[in-house]
């Protein structure tokens, strides 16, 4: 069995269809199942505007006292930017398991609870630094309602939405046969194996073609794609290709 970093540990509630079959490799991994060059231009583009709108905050504010000014830009900043890569740099849990019938892949994302932790941190911090520099300058406790404040509602509003937790709680169970697949290619762009397949799809009542991305580290793309060559029907293509993954986070 191949051994990667930081490998979270499998659902309870996952049951492998092929559980009586050996398993012949199996690992699990985190990564960004999306077009990452696309979110990270979107990235760099969103804290580019952010960084603009801090300045002209900065401006706009200029009948403040210098310190709050500095201390309200640094602090939107951090937050919107903050907030941006909650959204853009995402990652879904990774689980496959071979065995002599085929693959079996699990994805799923778990709510995450630092995003909430840190921004209660967040409120804390800038909550007591308020009302501390209002103990010199009343100016600062509309900063504390303002700051703190508008950042509590965004907190009440993450902990307890639904639409919130289900974004961001997902399980998927995939399963696929070496024989329907068509393509074996190592990405040169991203650490992952794709494999292009073929299949009949009982609900659409057709043949449908579509791709897995099999995610691993950049040192183990060439093994498991080795490993999988001799699984496959004879014939089947095996290339160096870049590997276009769809923009999407679910």
């Amino acid at each position: 069995m191949l051994k990667f970093y930081k490998s979270p540990p499998l659902p309870p509630r996952l049951q492998w269809t092929y559980s009586d079959e050996p398993e012949l490799l199996g690992w699990t991994i985190r990564a960004r199942n999306y077009n990452t060059f696309v979110a990270n231009c979107m990235f760099f583009f969103m804290v580019t505007i952010t960084l603009g709108a801090s300045f002209i905050m900065y401006s706009v504010y200029e009948g403040m006292s210098q310190p709050w000014r500095t201390l309200s830009c640094i602090l939107f900043f951090n937050f919107i930017v903050f907030t941006i890569s909650c959204m853009t740099h995402q990652k879904m849990n990774f689980a496959y398991r071979f065995t002599q019938s085929g693959i079996e892949c699990c994805e799923w994302k778990d709510l995450s609870k630092w995003p909430i932790t840190l921004l209660t941190w967040l409120i804390v911090t800038t909550g007591i630094t308020f009302i501390f520099l209002a103990t010199t300058d009343p100016t600062y406790l509309i900063g504390a309602i303002i700051g703190p404040g508008g950042m509590g509602l965004i907190y009440l509003a993450m902990a307890n939405s639904k639409s919130y937790r289900d974004m961001h709680t997902q399980h998927h169970h995939l399963i696929y046969e070496w024989q329907d697949f068509t393509q074996l290619a190592i990405a040169i762009n991203r650490e992952l194996v794709d494999l292009k397949f073929t299949h009949f799809n009982q609900r659409l009542g057709r043949k449908i073609s579509f791709s897995i991305n099999i995610f691993c580290e950049s040192k183990q793309k060439e093994i498991v794609a080795n490993f999988i060559k001799p699984y496959l029907s004879p014939g089947v293509p095996f290339i160096n290709a870049k590997v276009n993954v769809p923009m999407s986070t679910d």
